[in-house]
């Protein structure tokens, strides 16, 4: 599930892994305080299931920093 991490599109897109990466991090710590996933969790893992919201477009970088 994390071989999609490793698009050069996608860590273009988010303007660099670092950004990325803090993207994941912000996200993960909202679920884990309760916020509902955007996409069906399928018994998939918190990592999991943010992963599945920056492939869908469902997060951005400036909606987990509000």
């Amino acid at each position: 599930m994390l071989e999609p991490l490793n698009s050069d599109e996608l860590i273009r897109k988010f303007g660099g892994r670092f950004k990325l990466t803090a993207l994941i991090q912000r996200r993960l710590e909202e679920l884990i305080a309760g916020d509902r996933p955007l996409v069906e969790r399928r018994g998939r893992t918190d990592l999991e299931v943010v992963i599945d919201e920056i492939l869908h477009d469902k997060i951005s970088l400036e909606s987990v920093e509000q």
